[in-house]
């Protein structure tokens, strides 16, 4: 396999191009779909080049958390169950701020330019 062009940098080159050179040669419904599309692949790139870091983080916050390891799914799981059966809630040392960053980390890749995103994301990680 080849080490350039990276997956990321090759769906980029995509979306730039329909950006660039193609979008602004239709118009009506097809240019919604195009624009659709490009979103689509902007998201794709986002996903490729923060979602792992952003897994990782919310991994070893759970692990503290909960002092349980397991795959990613299994722990959210474990902690799905402890708060329904109340055994942990917002009082829970860490929780909210666990919450809180997760929130921010899954909103960076899905709706970056989401106006209430862009605002507490510049807040930093309170969560209160």
């Amino acid at each position: 396999m080849q080490d350039e062009p990276r997956p990321d940098e090759l769906v980029k080159a995509v979306a730039d191009f329909l950006r660039n050179d193609i979008a602004p040669l239709i118009s009506g419904h097809q240019a919604f779909k195009l624009r659709v599309g490009i979103n689509a692949l902007d998201l794709v790139v986002r996903q490729l080049t923060q979602a792992a870091a952003a897994d990782a983080a919310e991994h070893a916050r759970l692990e503290q958390l909960l002092g349980h390891d397991g795959a990613l799914f299994d722990i959210n799981r474990v902690l799905a169950e402890r708060i329904a059966s109340g055994a942990v809630d917002l009082s829970t040392p860490g929780l909210k701020e666990h919450l809180w960053q997760t929130t921010l980390d899954k909103l960076a890749v899905d709706q970056p330019n989401y106006a209430s995103y862009k605002r507490e994301a510049g807040r930093g990680t309170d969560a209160s």
